[in-house]
């Protein structure tokens, strides 16, 4: 069993790349987080998941169940080493928080897969980045999420897992490109709804002020 931890940056700075969806940004944002952390906390092998993150709104939608821990601001690994510190399993991973297709069933075979080695890390589907970092038990931690992060994850000794081009674990959405693949896939609850709520598009923010879709 694992304890996944999930940084989660304050809505207000996350997805700069989305900006065309102008005040819709930040909900988009809270909304592929809290998407990812049900999926997370929906996997079976996944004993607990801790959220690391400063977003008071973010924290008061959470699923319950979910532990919080604040970010001590110093990055994203520093957000990350913080929730392991909090972590009660010794099998422990790290997930990214903007994977709003994200299904229980493919971070399950993942976990699977990385119990057989020391440490392992997913590529995201452009094959340069990383979307889940692990630590089997008795393995010290440490991460390198960041520019060029698969390769730096693999210098750290980390396998890299074969999962298929086409898994959800893969679907990390900083770009309306790769909102759409996402989307082709099956975005969770939250992120399909605001989406079709409100017409979110690339070429045209939406017009009316978001609210929260309801938990």
């Amino acid at each position: 069993m694992w304890s996944v931890v999930v940084p989660v940056k304050h809505s207000l700075w996350a997805k700069s790349r989305l900006k065309n969806a102008g005040d819709a940004r930040p909900f988009l944002a809270r909304a592929f987080a809290l998407d990812t952390l049900e999926s997370a906390a929906a996997c079976e092998l996944v004993r607990e998941v801790i959220v690391v993150s400063d977003d008071e709104i973010l924290i008061s939608l959470l699923p319950l169940g979910i532990r919080v821990v604040s970010d001590p601001g110093a990055g994203l690994n520093a957000a990350i080493g913080r929730g392991i510190a909090a972590s009660t399993s010794p099998a422990r991973a790290a997930l990214l928080g903007d994977l709003p297709a994200l299904d229980p069933i493919d971070l399950c075979d993942a976990l699977r897969a990385a119990s057989a080695v020391e440490r392992a890390v997913v590529a995201d589907a452009e094959e340069t980045g990383s979307t889940l970092v692990t630590a089997a038990p008795g393995v010290r931690w440490a991460s390198a999420f960041g520019a060029g992060s698969l390769a730096a994850h693999r210098a750290l000794g980390c396998v890299e897992l074969a999962l298929p081009r086409d898994s959800s674990l893969r679907r990390d959405v900083d770009t309306f490109d790769q909102l759409d693949t996402a989307t082709s896939l099956g975005l969770g609850p939250r992120s399909s709804l605001l989406l079709d709520r409100r017409g979110v598009s690339r070429e045209q923010p939406p017009a009316l002020p978001l609210r929260e879709p309801s938990p």
